[in-house]
């Protein structure tokens, strides 16, 4: 039986998400990850959850998430915070392309700020919808490619360049929205914002919920 890798050491960025997402979060980032989770319920997985920054804000109503997060450092702060979580937590390591779940098995998949980093980006939205059951939801909030030619190609340096180096394996430029599309989901909700206000390479973001197609 072959061996499935569960973990990507990034001890750099390990060390520096969870001060990046502070900040974020008092920047305002809170009131977005906020409506990100707002409404779900039964059992969820979230891809790439980090140091467990979500869990404070998911509704009663969900019976049990499933944090999955292949870094070790982040996971174990993770495991820290799930034991103060309101809702059931279980942090596990995983991939996003290979997660360790189910067929069918949870009611919504969660990425958050996660598809801009992996090596594969179509092979993770694949998994959200091997186990999402019927009418499950994927909810997602990501920065995603500038809307004007200037800013994009700025972007398209940064990916180039230094900014996966920096951010772990982040790249500005990837186009989330037609990702997820092509992945066989119908968007019912997309909201576009900039975070930062001004428009930056960095500011570009969009904030849904998407249903596997034929399951609306």
């Amino acid at each position: 039986m072959s061996t499935v890798k569960q973990s990507r050491r990034r001890p750099i960025f390990g060390r520096m998400y969870p001060m990046m997402a502070r900040a974020m979060d008092e920047g305002g980032m809170t009131e977005r990850r906020q409506s990100l989770l707002a409404g779900l319920t039964g059992e969820v997985v979230e891809v790439g959850a980090g140091h467990g920054v979500n869990f404070a804000l998911y509704p009663a109503e969900v019976a049990r998430l499933v944090a999955v997060e292949p870094e070790p450092r982040l996971r174990a702060q993770a495991q820290a915070v799930a034991a103060e979580a309101a809702v059931p937590v279980e942090v596990v390591p995983g991939m996003a392309e290979r997660l360790p779940v189910a067929d069918h098995s949870v009611d919504a998949v969660v990425f958050c700020m996660v598809l801009c980093s992996l090596p594969d980006v179509g092979a993770a939205l694949a998994e959200a919808r091997r186990v999402l059951r019927p009418g499950g939801q994927l909810r997602f909030l990501e920065h995603v490619r500038a809307d004007t030619r200037g800013l994009a190609r700025v972007q398209d340096v940064l990916d180039a360049t230094v900014w996966p180096l920096m951010v772990g394996g982040c790249h500005l430029g990837r186009d989330a929205e037609a990702a997820i599309r092509r992945a066989g989901f119908h968007i019912g909700h997309l909201d576009r914002f900039l975070f930062p206000p001004a428009r930056t390479p960095v500011s570009f973001h969009i904030l849904g919920t998407a249903l596997r197609g034929g399951d609306e």
